[in-house]
């Protein structure tokens, strides 16, 4: 019974999961949705290498899929934790995919004839998916997953699949196990509300947040990794990125730094000049905080190689004016009003907990900050331990990080959890 718990399978949750697991113990690595990958999944480079994400992430989300010693349950949730570190025992509801796993051959027969469409949840509602689908192709595990909220029950699926994997009458099961240690990396989400409303996200279709531009950035994408306007299909000549929406605003409870958002606006502006050569992007800003190793002299590309105009200072408005966004704003450093008429605004918006974090933390007695994140025991000494003996913490669910931060974390988290399953084989193994 030498095993751990990971709950999240992003890349915090599947490095912890691979650490613990190539070390010879099992690890039951729970995710609530269809497939692992986590935020990652979404993006199109990394910084500041500009790396492609699909080409990291991917060959670690197959490692984890086939690893003997992981056991993946996805579409579950942890639902009771009781006992103490060591000897934990863990109740997890599997809701059903309605997709047998063992038959499916992933050929997207069922998803061509399925008559539904409705907004993707892994394309940001950039694009459409079926009822029975797979959130993009690299997923893990590579299996349809038919989604009942939106069904309707016309049958046409299971009469096109040549696998017959599709099981209507599938049902939760609850699964009871034991385990040593647990490893919480839920992740996080972005933040939605009033401080972005009022830039127009949510209201003008050519407002999007990070992820969504991402995904407009991807190869994989809706748009085949080509910028092109939601409303209309055409390439902005125009681009303004609007830093700290939501963060850093003690008026909208989230006095914090997303510590991400200047790098990520960087490589936004990076990666928007490299298809659409004849563009401007602005870039209106509190400060630039850029601390990691080579972060400094990616922002100082996007300045001065890829010609971004920085502009010190916050906006004040958007509105849509003859077919254009029109952002209103002031430059503090020169005292001049700003006004530029875009063909798409981009808010880098706060980083907040994941939905549910609050919840996970509540059934494991793990405290959390005033803003939902997770509290280690210790911040200088012990960042990856909950005051909880047992249960560590790992990735953004801890707080605004990038991905080397949040990796490194992750191997931390496994370290800790691996001493409990060497103590427990020790004592095992002395009767």
């Amino acid at each position: 019974m030498e095993r751990a718990l990971v709950i999240g399978a992003g890349i915090s949750g599947m490095q912890a999961a691979l650490d613990i697991a190539n070390s010879g113990y099992e690890v039951l690595l729970v995710e609530k949705g269809p497939t692992i990958g986590g935020r990652m999944a979404q993006l199109s480079e990394t910084f500041p290498t500009l790396d492609c994400s699909s080409c990291i992430l991917t060959p670690r989300m197959v490692e984890v899929g086939q690893h003997s010693n992981i056991r993946l349950l996805t579409l579950s949730e942890v639902t009771a934790v009781e006992g103490e570190a060591g000897n934990f025992g863990v109740q997890i509801l599997r809701h059903p995919r309605y997709v047998d796993e063992e038959k499916c051959v992933a050929c997207g027969a069922c998803a061509k004839i399925c008559p539904v469409q409705v907004p993707s949840e892994f394309e940001r509602g950039l694009s459409q998916r079926s009822a029975i689908y797979m959130p993009f192709p690299q997923a893990v595990p590579a299996v349809y997953h038919l989604d009942r909220d939106v069904c309707q029950d016309c049958g046409k699926c299971a009469e096109k699949c040549p696998a017959q994997a599709i099981d209507y009458d599938m049902q939760p099961q609850t699964l009871e196990v034991d385990v040593r240690a647990i490893i919480v990396a839920t992740g996080y989400d972005l933040y939605d509300g009033e401080a972005v409303r009022a830039y127009g996200y949510g209201s003008y279709p050519d407002v999007l947040n990070g992820l969504e531009f991402e995904r407009l950035l991807s190869a994989s994408g809706p748009t085949g990794g080509e910028v092109l306007r939601p409303s209309d299909g055409k390439v902005p000549k125009e681009i303004v990125f609007i830093q700290c929406a939501g963060s850093r605003n003690p008026e909208h409870g989230m006095p914090y730094c997303s510590k991400i958002c200047c790098m990520y606006t960087a490589k936004h502006a990076i990666l928007y000049k490299h298809r659409v050569h004849d563009g401007q992007a602005y870039s209106f800003y509190m400060d630039v905080r850029a601390g990691g190793k080579g972060y400094e002299e990616f922002v100082t590309r996007a300045m001065e190689e890829d010609r971004t105009l920085y502009i010190r200072g916050r906006v004040s408005k958007v509105f849509p004016q003859n077919g254009k966004l029109v952002v209103w704003g002031a430059d503090t450093l020169t005292g001049q009003k700003i006004e530029i008429a875009a063909d798409m605004v981009i808010v880098a918006t706060a980083i907040v907990p994941s939905e549910g974090a609050r919840q996970v933390a509540e059934m494991l007695g793990i405290e959390v900050d005033e803003f939902g994140f997770y509290v280690p025991s210790n911040e200088e000494m012990t960042p990856v331990e909950s005051g909880v003996p047992g249960i560590f913490l790992s990735g953004v669910g801890l707080g605004p990080r990038d991905i080397p931060e949040t990796v490194a974390q992750a191997s931390g988290a496994a370290a800790k959890a691996l001493a409990l399953l060497e103590a427990a084989k020790e004592r095992t193994a002395h009767g």
